[in-house]
This record gives structure tokens, sequence and C-alpha cells, in this order.
């Protein structure tokens, strides 16, 4: 026992594991959570990743939906071609689909009853040389026409 002050304070001298008062277990600890931290770390920024490239991925979904929905209601209307709702499902896309690519719009399958308006766009891609996932949006309406009551 050595005295330190006004109290007597055990030697640690000749304790297992011990030297100069330092438990030596203590120092291979070092960094110790580091390594859950580099496992974690990728993980997490791979979730994150995801959420965004959903996010683009609905993005793009609802831009070609919107451009159909448009072109639709601009082929249905009375005296109307389907090439004008064509025209007007392109003309909103160049207004809305910023950094979207590949974009098509047809109108394959209309017919003197209904108009069919489909747009496919690519979204973007988040990985580099990946390309983006290529989405279709179709809306098929009612032709407007007059029509005589009881005929």
């Amino acid at each position: 026992m050595s005295r330190r002050g006004s109290r007597a304070v055990p030697s640690l001298r000749g304790v297992p594991g011990l030297r100069g008062g330092r438990d030596l277990r203590w120092g291979r600890d070092r960094g110790s959570q580091s390594v859950p931290l580099a496992i974690l770390f990728p993980v997490v920024l791979m979730l994150v990743l995801l959420v965004v490239q959903a996010g683009l991925w609905w993005y793009a979904r609802q831009t070609a939906l919107t451009a159909a929905r448009e072109g639709s209601e601009a082929a249905r209307m009375y005296g109307a071609t389907p090439a004008a709702g064509a025209a007007r499902a392109r003309s909103v896309l160049d207004r809305l689909s910023t950094g979207l690519s590949d974009k098509q719009v047809s109108t394959a399958g209309s017919d003197g009853q209904d108009v069919r308006i489909s747009v496919s766009v690519r979204a973007v891609s988040l990985v580099p040389g990946v390309p983006g996932k290529k989405l279709t949006q179709q809306v098929v309406a009612p032709v407007e026409r007059w029509t005589v009551p009881g005929q």
C-alpha cells in the first residue's frame, strides 16, 4: 500500500494484466466502434439512395401519366383526332420531363369509339452506366360525339 494524501491506495503492481496501474486489455478496444460503423454505413447509404431512386421512378411515372391524361382529353373532344392528342401529350412531356429520356407517345389502338394514348419515358438512374427504368402509362377514354335520343 502506498500513501497518497490522507488515505491509503492499494498498489496494483504484481497484478496479472496490469502494468503501472493500467489495464492492458483496454488498449485492445481502440477502434472497435469503427468496424460496425464501417459495415453499417454502406448499408444506410444504399437505403438512402434506394429511397431517392424510388422517388425518381415515381416522378417519371407521374409525368408519363399526366401527359397521357392530357393527350386523351385533347383527343377525345368532339371533332379532334388522335394526332391532336399525341401532339398535346408531347407538349406536356416537353414541359414536365426534366431529366427524362426515351420519350415516346403512341396512339395505337385508337378507333372511332375510344382514344388510346400511351406515353413511355425512361427514368433517371443514380447508378452510373446503368440505364433507368422504362415506364409506360396508358389512358383509354371514349370519344365525345353527338347522339340523338332514341337512336
